[in-house]
């Protein structure tokens, strides 16, 4: 006897099959455990493992620095064990979540691949230990990069909230080190991070870029209104503290440039610029001198000409004695110093270790970003993908930027996974 056409064997072990799932259905339902189809289950399994790539990516970019007065005494060599080792680690974890290497193509990440061939071109002519790791660390972090670029474009917005958690996470331990040992952390007059040792320029990086991006998601109705304010208000509170002035000109270049790609479509952000232009007004009337006080930081008029001294030794690398050969391509990845003392903007550090290559690639980096921005319908990954590159470019003057393993080149990375079209269908998952 068959049935619909199978023998009866066959009809039977189906129809086993199903009442055995049945079974299993109804015990997880009666325990409580929602059942979850196979295609949810995998994509929540996918998703941890993205975000544990990109957890230990950042890891990898929180650079352990000596000197620190921490509350929990982590030996020079075990932080540096940590911080290099989450690399090999993200590294693998990404092979388990994409076995079969698929990379989606784009434009950024082709860019960024350009900085890595010229470094290992540059191995060719002879370089020191420090050079070598560089350049094979930086090789390491762009390959996890493409190895989770097929989850671009998704419309969770995968990375960026990765990305915001983990910024919450490093700004909740500079909180929990504030707390603990107060004194260290304001050591300088200046926060820092003592649970895990951070520097102020980097504490303030942070705490902006996690209040602009959680303000342009409250722009675009992502937030809610209370969970904003309560990040906003920790956040700047630790910014100020940190009396960072790039940091701040950079959160308030981004928001602005974000909040105008959204004013013509959402009358939320028209409402918050009115107001922010009343508050604004009323306050530096009545606390000019505050303000004054503070952006100063009791430093004289060359201090402030010249950038807190930085300007004093930028020339030191454009004298560097350089043969035609290293006026296009560099001498080579470094820790971004000349005579000991930190180059502290992104472009001079291009040009020392890249040459005019390497800044010219850097330009094209955020003028891609720009131009991919300006093609995009308004939106909220538009907004959010402007506040990144934005704020890139102003910290990039002052700070050491995108021609590394750093938190900017993920930012980046962010913005233009936000840029790249929405791929609906099981082959992106």
């Amino acid at each position: 006897m068959t049935h619909l056409g199978l023998p009866a064997s066959v009809g039977t072990e189906s129809r086993g099959r199903k009442l055995t799932s049945f079974r299993a259905a109804a015990l997880r339902a009666n325990r409580g455990v929602p059942a979850l189809a196979p295609a949810e289950a995998r994509d929540r399994w996918i998703r941890r493992r993205v975000a544990m790539v990109w957890g230990l990516l950042i890891l990898n970019a929180l650079t352990f620095y000596p000197g620190y007065t921490l509350v929990l005494p982590i030996p020079h060599r075990i932080g540096q064990l940590i911080t290099q080792g989450s690399l090999f680690l993200a590294l693998f974890v990404a092979l388990t979540v994409n076995r079969r290497v698929v990379i989606r193509p784009n434009v950024f990440l082709c860019l960024v691949s350009l900085l890595v061939i010229e470094a290992f071109m540059l191995l060719a002519f002879g370089q020191t230990i420090g050079t070598i790791y560089r350049t094979f660390r930086l090789a390491e972090f762009v390959t996890a990069l493409w190895l989770i670029s097929p989850w671009w474009g998704r419309r969770d917005l995968l990375l960026l909230r990765y990305h915001l958690t983990a910024l919450l996470v490093v700004l909740g331990s500079v909180l929990v080190g504030l707390m603990l040992r107060p004194n260290a952390a304001m050591a300088e007059g200046r926060l820092s991070g003592v649970f895990w040792p951070i520097p102020s320029t980097e504490v303030a990086h942070y705490a902006a870029v996690a209040t602009g991006l959680v303000v342009v998601l409250w722009f675009g109705g992502l937030l809610r209104g209370r969970a904003t304010l309560f990040v906003v208000v920790v956040a700047v509170t630790m910014l100020v503290l940190t009396h960072t002035r790039t940091a701040l000109i950079g959160m308030v270049t981004g928001i602005l440039v974000a909040g105008l790609s959204l004013i013509v479509v959402k009358a939320r952000v028209r409402r918050f610029f009115a107001t922010a232009v009343v508050v604004v007004s009323i306050g530096l009337a009545m606390a000019a001198g505050v303000v004054t006080t503070w952006l100063a930081r009791g430093q004289n008029s060359h201090e402030l000409v010249s950038l807190t001294g930085r300007t004093d030794f930028w020339s030191l690398v454009l004298n560097l004695p350089r043969d035609r050969f290293q006026v296009i391509f560099g001498f080579g990845l470094s820790n971004g110093s000349v005579n000991g003392l930190p180059i502290d903007s992104n472009w001079l550090v291009a040009y020392m270790q890249q040459g005019l290559f390497g800044v010219i690639v850097c330009a094209t980096m955020l003028l891609f970003l720009l131009v991919n921005s300006f093609f995009q319908p308004p939106g909220i990954k538009r907004a959010l993908a402007l506040f990144l590159t934005s704020y890139a470019i102003v910290a990039s003057v002052t700070e050491v930027g995108f021609t590394d393993a750093t938190i900017y080149l993920l930012e980046l990375t962010v913005a233009a996974s936000l840029l790249v079209p929405s791929v609906v269908g099981r082959r992106q998952e």
